[in-house]
């Protein structure tokens, strides 16, 4: 008797934290990300903030960005502001401890990464998520350094040739039976910026 007690015990409580996990997955599901803006923009060096093509670039940062592309190694770096939103109508918490990322840039994949930081998105609180992230800008786009000049500026929202950008991410949740990679990616963006 004491034994059957004990296993309905245990399966009390393994059906409870289930249901809580199951209620922090579908919590999670209802979180709205969307992007929210594009920051700090440089191209090898260069800030890209009032860069709308290659027109726009002086002799020096010119010069730099020729050194650059000479040497095949015209690394672009930014921060994606991803807002993450729980419905105001959605009665818990989401909360998730770590997030896997992949950008795709004129549908290729460039470069993946993670945050691993815990966040909670309480109800109707929308959060800022920063992404930083830092490429090669040559490993992903052929042509001369005025069109690689403009893809980048269009990533940093400025006129010039229009760039398809997605970013997929694969959050992990806390949950009572311990941490819970998403089933499958979440498509935060997929659009074309630039003119």
């Amino acid at each position: 008797m004491k034994t059957a007690s004990r296993i309905l015990i245990v399966l009390s409580i393994f059906v409870l934290s289930g249901c809580a996990t199951l209620r922090e997955v579908a919590a999670l599901r209802k979180v709205d990300f969307s992007l929210s803006g594009i920051g700090d923009p440089a191209l090898a060096g260069v800030s890209l903030r009032a860069v709308r093509s290659y027109k726009d670039i002086g002799f020096l940062d010119a010069g730099r960005l020729a050194l650059a592309l000479a040497s095949k190694d015209l690394p672009l770096t930014f921060v994606l502001h991803v807002r993450a939103e729980n419905p105001a109508d959605n009665p818990v918490p989401a909360r998730f401890v770590g997030m896997a990322w992949t950008l795709f840039l004129q549908d290729k994949e460039t470069i993946s990464g993670a945050i691993d930081q815990s966040i909670v998105l309480q109800p109707g609180e929308p959060q800022d998520v920063p992404i930083v992230v830092g490429l090669n800008l040559m490993e992903f786009f052929d042509g001369g350094i005025g069109d690689l000049v403009n893809v980048a500026s269009s990533l940093a929202g400025k006129d010039g040739s229009a760039t398809s950008i997605r970013l997929q991410v694969t959050p992990t949740i806390d949950t009572s039976l311990g941490p819970i990679k998403y089933p499958q990616p979440i498509t935060v963006i997929n659009r074309q910026i630039g003119s």
